[in-house]
This record gives structure tokens, sequence and C-alpha cells, in this order.
């Protein structure tokens, strides 16, 4: 099953989970934006529905506005195949700590509940994302939560480096698509993940 990898403002440095993730996994893509460093709702919306639409059935990893970019794709395209998304540390575009421009163009937060699987991984000392919201976003989105507690931004930064409890929560996700797809066709044998 296809993995498409969506970073968030600046891109993933090669050291950063999603950088390794996407060398480590078969099938995975990562979603390139036209320029990193200046985020716009609308351009990027636009790059990650045409990156879905050429990998259907794609199982959507976000971090930080990637994730929160994720969010805005499901609200605005109900009907795109994505197969599941694991979101982690959404950026909030209502906080007001960060002066980049284009971040406020992906406000308000979609209300929206999605119309696939999807895990919402948040941390307790998230500088753009407090906890509790993460908790009553994840519910208005009908998505799984997990509270890593003390963990950052879930990045290089805070440790995060390879993250193999991510790849586990990845698993949860993929397997659970490919148990679907058992049911409702002949059976197959287990999901390739890892080289």
């Amino acid at each position: 099953m296809s993995v498409l990898i969506v970073p968030g403002l600046h891109d993933s440095e090669p050291a950063h989970w999603q950088s390794r993730w996407v060398a480590e996994i078969d099938q995975a893509e990562r979603v390139q934006q036209q320029n990193w460093h200046q985020p716009d709702l609308e351009t990027w919306l636009h790059t990650l529905h045409r990156h879905v639409l050429r990998r259907p059935g794609a199982v959507l990893v976000g971090h930080s506005l990637g994730a929160t970019l994720i969010a805005h794709l499901a609200a605005r395209f109900p009907e795109l195949p994505v197969n599941g998304a694991l979101l982690v540390a959404p950026a909030d575009p209502e906080l007001r700590i960060s002066k980049i421009h284009g971040i406020a163009s992906f406000g308000p937060l979609p209300d929206v509940p999605f119309q696939f699987p999807a895990i919402v991984v948040a941390s307790r000392t998230d500088p753009y994302m407090a906890i509790e919201r993460a908790r009553i976003i994840a519910n208005i989105w009908d998505a799984a939560f997990v509270d890593l507690g003390d963990a950052g931004h879930i990045n290089v930064a805070s440790g995060h480096g390879g993250w193999t409890e991510g790849l586990r929560l990845l698993d949860r996700l993929l397997c659970r698509r490919s148990a679907g797809r058992e049911h409702q066709t002949a059976p197959s044998g287990p999901v390739s993940r890892l080289h």
C-alpha cells in the first residue's frame, strides 16, 4: 500500500523521522511543495490533492503543518480515495506564536469528521498546539488520539529521529486497511512495509 509523507513548514530535514521513513518504507513518497518556506493553503492543498490522485488508496503521514493540511484535504475532498492518515503534532494556525506569512491561510482548523481512519498524535509540550485542543480536534475529526506525554514537537529537536513508536502506529493503519481488503476480496499475503 502506498504511503504519502506530508511534511510541514520548511520540509523535514534528513534526520527527521519523515525523511527516514521515505527511505525505509516500500511504496513511500514525499509530497513535494513548490515553496516550503512560504506556506499557502490553496497551493499546498492543490499539490497534495494531485499526489493523492496519482496514488489512490494511499495512507497519508503528516507532521505539523502537513498534518493540518491533511485535515483540510479531508474536509474539502471527502470523496478522495484515502485509506488512512497519521497526523503527528498538528500545527494550530490560530496560535499567534508564529509570524510566518501564510500560516494564517491554514485557519481555522476543519471541524468535520474524516471519511477514513486516522490517528492524531500529540504532545503535552508541543509549542504549536495545546494537548487539550489536539484531543478535542481529534474527537471532531473522528480520529484515534495518542498522547505522547512530554515529547515536544515530535521532531529531531525533541529526540524523535527514527521514531519507531510512530512506525508501530503507521502499521496499525496499514494492517487495518489490509485486513479490510482481505474481507472484501480474495485473501492476500501480509503487508510488505520495510525493505
